[in-house]
């Protein structure tokens, strides 16, 4: 069959529902937790790790929420154990502080 000039091909952008806010957006600008098949929890930054997994956009309010309204626990199906909430929120804290220049209060709640 011949090919059909000027015709695109359209190609499907995965997407997922960030666990806090409900927001459906593209995979690739959501970030990963994953429940590692040995139990641990943490982030995977390949997207690609097996294991059950649930997606947070970058909003701080929303990794606040998700911890602390034990969203994450509950889409895992799982009890998050606390090093692994206290290690996500540190790397969330991190990587806000690094990419939006703002300070959170994930971890403690006194602003510290």
């Amino acid at each position: 069959m011949p090919a059909l000039h000027g015709v695109t091909k359209h190609t499907r952008t995965p997407t997922r529902t960030c666990v806090a806010c409900r927001e459906t957006m593209a995979k690739s600008s959501l970030v990963r937790i994953v429940k590692t098949p040995r139990g641990a929890v943490a982030m995977d930054p390949t997207g690609k790790s097996p294991g059950r997994g649930v997606y947070l956009c970058h909003n701080p309010q929303c990794w606040e929420t998700a911890l602390k309204k034990k969203r994450i626990d509950h889409a895992l199906k799982t009890e998050v154990p606390l090093k692994d909430k206290t290690n996500l929120a540190e790397v969330a804290k991190t990587m806000f502080v690094n990419h939006m220049h703002t300070p959170t209060t994930l971890s403690g709640g006194d602003g510290s």
